[in-house]
């Protein structure tokens, strides 16, 4: 008898861990193509702005062709998207796309369109305030807080290969290097010194961008993550307390004497 109850309780025991491993499967398959969805919609509204603008100027054309990047960038991600965070980063980059619409329609005196959520890193980055001009080995390097023909560059604001980079209007894309080989070059931080130093609305020193630690906007964008991470455990906490429940409903056998 006393074996055919363990028997019993074993069988149940794995019942209940097979239950509960296909309940979060369904939860994880749910989140990846509600994330997917929520992608989509953003890289969909950057698509018919897209394939709708024409710039007018040098900056609004520049602006354009960088949204129109994004979204070739951001339809690759979400095609190749495996998990909730792929889809995210999709997202992210369609929203990048997003910024550079709205300098677009900016630069060419148009209404900039509604709101966009904010870009990770994009607060505590800041934003130039006013007209710099540099030299940096042996050439001239300008930012502003509007577009001209001197500076038909935009950037939305946000990290490159964990650094940040200032929301603003720049002679030429000197964050790109770094962007597409994942790392700063020995000179960054002098042309970041030098380009904002002292400038009001930039949220980092140069020994902050050095260390890519900025003035306390970084552990908002953190705290945004532990957040999400907070929810993950939350459902989890739910997977456990179903299972819990299960396994509370085994007191049956408490009139057996072992």
């Amino acid at each position: 008898m006393e074996l055919i109850l363990i028997v019993v309780i074993v069988a149940a025991v794995a019942f209940l861990v097979v239950k509960s491993r296909n309940n979060r499967a369904v939860h994880a398959a749910n989140q990846l193509e509600d994330a997917k969805a929520d992608a989509r919609q953003s890289i969909e509204r950057l698509g018919g702005q897209v394939y709708q603008l024409v710039g007018s100027d040098a900056a609004s054309q520049q602006a354009l062709a960088d949204a129109s990047e994004r979204y070739t960038a951001a339809g690759s991600q979400i095609d190749q998207a495996n998990t909730p965070v792929q889809a995210r980063l999709a997202k992210q980059t369609a929203l990048e796309g997003l910024y550079y619409i709205r300098a677009a329609r900016m630069a060419m005196g148009m209404d900039p369109g509604p709101e966009i959520p904010s870009l990770d890193g994009q607060k505590s980055a800041g934003q130039v305030t006013e007209d710099r001009e540099v030299e940096f080995e042996g050439r001239h390097v300008s930012a502003s807080p509007n577009p001209s023909s001197k500076t038909p560059n935009y950037y939305p604001g946000g990290r490159v290969a964990g650094r940040p980079v200032p929301a603003g209007w720049y002679s030429e894309p000197w964050w790109k290097p770094a962007l597409v080989a994942g790392a700063w070059g020995m000179g960054s931080m002098f042309l970041f010194s030098a380009m904002f130093s002292g400038m009001s609305g930039v949220g980092y020193d140069a020994q902050g961008f050095e260390s890519g630690v900025g003035e306390g906007g970084d552990m908002g964008d953190m705290g945004g993550d532990m957040g999400d991470m907070g929810g993950d455990m939350g459902d989890m906490g739910g997977d456990m307390g179903d299972m819990g429940g299960d396994m509370g409903g085994m007191g049956d056998f408490g009139g057996f004497d072992f």
